[in-house]
């Protein structure tokens, strides 16, 4: 696979970024494509390993190691760089329904077991697989595929995030009758709103939803099941229904809540209504946003982020567009070590200190990285308005399976905005509640054992609502194997 000594010849090369100092100004991706022949290149570099850990999705130290979605890795990348794009595509595409998804905003657990890594770099599978279906769609290879036979068998699924539009997709091309029941006013639950436009644009989202429409899929926005459309309609109109409602509880912090204290938000609200304001702006300019309004600005206020994962990595790259006066990010968690093999061996490396564009971003506006490590709020401090004033934080450490305060290590930090990005704890009740489906200790959907149907019913669940807080790339995983599970219950067999 690639070009025999691609890997010796030719030195990893990331897809260009536009320098901090611009793309702030605005929300628009900033990752640029390399030329063709480059990416070629980069493609050469796949070696028939014999072994690609890169496909695999195995387990090791309790870390899963290569892509959930088992892609054909070798296979694409080999045609990639003989300059077989077409080709390319559709081996990619056959084992992932959305890679201009996953090609922007997974964190590539292929690459983490690529087998260059053991030595030096692994190949850029990501930006590859980017290239590959935004050439796809550049070029017409992707057009709309529509069954020749339909089954009558109707599918009723409930949320349109990453795992609802990946068992959508696969029960229409099958040929049953899908119908996604969305509470949003667009589809794509986290894709749209949780995560910013500079990192996924939404145009993307709303380009593979006219896509799946064109194919047969019908799309209902601005429906709440369980609050408006009962689900007892959906029980008696529809021969089966999926629950695709994510995880979207946010955890709670002691002390700071968003409903009782003025200036505290959960990250992916905040997240949201930036979004919103952006697609109304119709801009996505930092100006635009601002003349829009109708969101929550940071501007000029001290902001504080609690998480250090992508969400609050996403809140530090949104307020510094918005003009933040000072950013801190917090976490509980000690510094993970730098990326060394010698401290983390090949292919079990994948918990590295990551830095992410919005931690760039702050060192260059502030100087500095914004994350504070192995520490934790402690007190939050308001004014007479009841808004947030000052926090109190106060070093952490784990000692016998338990946390425990450093004395003498509070620190109190001007804050005006506290965003949460701490987690999620599993789906919200009202919608479980209204279909009587039973919830765990960790507040995700029950199903039957090594299956996503629940009990002896005609629903199932799949994404985060059944397995947690995730990766996207694990929702379409999901997604693919419920539709098969749900394809065999309608139809005594399955062939997908």
């Amino acid at each position: 696979m690639g070009k025999d000594g691609g890997f010796l010849e030719y030195g990893r090369k990331n897809n260009n970024d536009v320098p901090p100092e611009k793309r702030i100004e605005n929300f628009e991706e900033f990752h640029t494509f390399l030329s063709a022949g480059d990416r070629m290149k980069q493609a050469a570099r796949c070696m028939d390993c014999g072994v690609p850990f890169c496909q695999s999705a195995m387990v090791l130290s309790g870390m899963v190691t290569g892509c959930p979605l088992h892609n054909l890795i070798p296979e694409w990348n080999d045609e990639l760089y003989k300059g077989h794009f077409q080709h390319a595509c559709a081996r990619l595409i056959k084992t992932s329904n959305f890679p201009e998804f996953t090609g922007r905003v997974c964190p590539a657990l292929c690459e983490k077991a690529c087998m260059c890594g053991q030595h030096g770099e692994a190949v850029t599978v990501h930006d590859n697989e980017l290239f590959l279906i935004e050439t796809a769609f550049s070029k017409g290879y992707i057009t709309p595929s529509i069954p020749v036979i339909r089954s009558g068998k109707k599918v009723a699924v409930v949320g349109s995030g990453p795992s609802g539009l990946a068992v959508s997709d696969e029960l229409n091309h099958r040929g049953h009758n899908v119908e996604v029941f969305e509470r949003e006013e667009e589809i794509g639950g986290l894709l749209m709103y949780g995560i910013p436009n500079m990192k996924l644009d939404k145009e993307v989202i709303l380009r593979r939803k006219k896509l799946m429409e064109s194919e047969g899929v019908v799309f209902h926005t601005g429906t709440d099941i369980g609050k408006g459309r009962k689900a007892e309609t959906l029980l008696k109109d529809f021969d089966a229904v999926v629950l695709c409602c994510g995880a979207k509880k946010p955890r709670e912090i002691k002390g700071a809540d968003p409903k009782k204290i003025k200036g505290i938000y959960n990250a992916v609200d905040f997240l949201t209504g930036t979004t919103k304001a952006l697609m109304k702006a119709g801009d996505k300019s930092v100006g635009a946003l601002k003349k829009q309004g109708g969101f929550t600005d940071a501007c000029g206020k001290n902001v504080v982020i609690i998480g250090g994962g992508d969400t609050g990595n996403d809140c530090i790259g949104t307020v510094i567009r918005h003009g933040a006066k000072s950013v801190t990010a917090i976490e509980m968690m000690p510094k993970p070590p730098e990326e060394r093999r010698e401290n983390n061996p090949w292919p079990e490396w994948p918990k590295v200190l990551k830095t992410d564009y919005g931690h760039e971003e702050a060192a260059f506006v502030f100087g500095k990285d914004p994350r504070v490590y192995e520490t934790t709020v402690k007190q939050v401090i308001t004014d007479k308005d009841n808004a947030i004033h000052e926090i109190v934080t106060v070093k952490v450490n784990f000692k016998d399976g338990k946390l425990k305060e450093v004395k003498g290590s509070e620190k109190t930090l001007p804050c005006e905005l506290l965003l949460i990005a701490a987690g999620f704890t599993g789906c919200e009740e009202y919608t479980a509640n209204a279909f009587k489906v039973e919830r765990n200790a960790r507040g995700t959907v029950v199903t039957n054992e090594n299956s996503f149907r629940v009990a002896d019913t005609k629903v199932f669940s799949a994404g985060d609502m059944r397995r947690g807080q995730s990766l996207v790339v694990w929702a379409i995983t999901e997604g693919r194997k419920c539709a098969k599970e749900v394809d065999e219950f309608l139809m005594g067999y399955t062939n997908m």
